[in-house]
This record gives structure tokens, sequence and C-alpha cells, in this order.
């Protein structure tokens, strides 16, 4: 693996996000929701907390995780720079965890404004540092999830609508897992429950950070990657 190359590209999709109105127009909107929710909880429920943060960004990265990455990998096949990229010395797992990275760090800058929720809440009343650390990681575990698998949707089509509502179908599987239980055979359930992603990031949240979560995070991020290599592959070959 060259760290260089994965660096440049890096900072190439890095710098075509914040030099497009796409990256703008994603971060505002998310935070206006988000930011609505937030403040209602605060002076119409009268509760500070940060409980409803956490509760509702995964919801909404659901919708927002396509709208983020579906380019990536569509948008250079449709106007044919990909075969232009794959010219070049580049290994396609290089480009895909390059893309997946510039899109994981536009969520990290994301979620950054929202430090001014923590110090709201903070100063209103006492918080508990434990779960807001974890809740925080947990977002972006999901966050990572939810790029790398609509990266690897974006890898299939050069369509990027339908590579946005792939990834959105795969996501919304993957967070609705553990609220269909009771529909699931008993004998299942447990594997089920497991492929959950939400299941996970409850258990993070409460500040609680074991392994077999940061296990599964990583593993779902690294088996979808693959799936977007895979793809990118069988297109060269």
């Amino acid at each position: 693996m060259k760290i260089v190359n994965i660096k440049n590209i890096f900072l190439k999709e890095l710098r075509s996000y914040f030099n497009s109105p796409v990256a703008y127009i994603v971060i505002v909107g998310f935070l206006a929701i988000l930011g609505w929710f937030f403040t209602t909880n605060i002076f119409l429920m009268n509760v500070s907390s940060l409980r409803i943060v956490f509760e509702i960004t995964p919801f909404l990265l659901i919708f927002f995780g396509p709208l983020i990455t579906m380019r990536l990998l569509s948008e250079e096949m449709k106007s044919g720079t990909l075969e232009l990229l794959m010219t070049k010395p580049l290994q396609e797992y290089e480009i895909v965890i390059g893309k997946f990275l510039a899109a994981w760090a536009l969520f990290f800058f994301t979620l950054l404004p929202t430090i001014s929720y923590y110090i709201t809440v903070a100063i209103l009343g006492k918080l508990d540092i434990g779960p807001v650390i974890g809740g925080y990681l947990g977002l972006m575990f999901i966050g990572g999830v939810f790029i790398a698998v609509t990266v690897f949707s974006s890898s299939i089509t050069e369509n990027q609508i339908v590579a946005a509502i792939v990834g959105f179908i795969i996501v919304f599987a993957l967070f609705m897992l553990d609220k269909v239980l009771y529909v699931v055979p008993s004998d299942i359930a447990t594997v089920v429950e497991y492929l959950s992603i939400d299941y996970h990031f409850s258990n993070i949240a409460r500040g609680v950070i074991d392994t077999r979560d940061v296990i599964y995070y990583l593993s779902m991020i690294a088996f979808s990657l693959m799936l977007g290599t895979f793809m990118l592959q069988r297109k060269r070959w």
C-alpha cells in the first residue's frame, strides 16, 4: 500500500468537496435539521441532554450518507476520468480508500460544529463526559460504515441516483435489523441483532467501549471497501 497515493487522492477529493456547493448544502442541511431537534429538546421539552443528538444523527445519516458518496466513483465512471485514473500507477484499493477517507473527513467536519451543543448543555447542567465521548465515537463509526457501504454502491453504476438508492437501501436495512427481531426466527435472532449497526451504537453511546463493537464497525468498513475495490478491478479486467 502506497500511503502517498492514498494521501493524494484523499486531498484531491476533499478539495473537490469544498470547491463545490454540494458539501456546504449537505452540511448546512444536516446541521439545520439536527439543530432543530436539539433546540426543541432543550427549550420546548426542557431536557438538557445530548441524547437526542445521538438518537437522531444515525437516522439522518441514512439519507445524508448516500448524498455524500454517491458521486465518488459514479461520477468518475460517467465522465470517463476513472479510466484515466486507472492508467496511472495506482491500485484500485488506493483509489477506494482515498475517496472513502475524504468522505469520512467531510462527515467529521459536519459533526464538528455540534460541539457547541455539548458546550450549551454543559453550561445549563451537569453532563457526564463518558457517554458524550462514546456517543461521538459511535457516530464516527456509524458514519464510516454508511460511507463505506455507499462507496461500494457508487462503484456498481455510473448513475449517481441509482448509486444513492442502492446505498440507501443497504444502510436502511443495517439500521433496521434490530428493530424487526420480533419477526425473526429465534434461532437466528442473535446473528441478526449482531449485524445491526444501531445495536452496537447503543452500547458505545452509553460510554462502554467494547472491542466486539469496534471490531464489528471496522469489519463492516473493511468488507464494504473490499467489495468496492473488487468492482473496480472487474471494470479494469
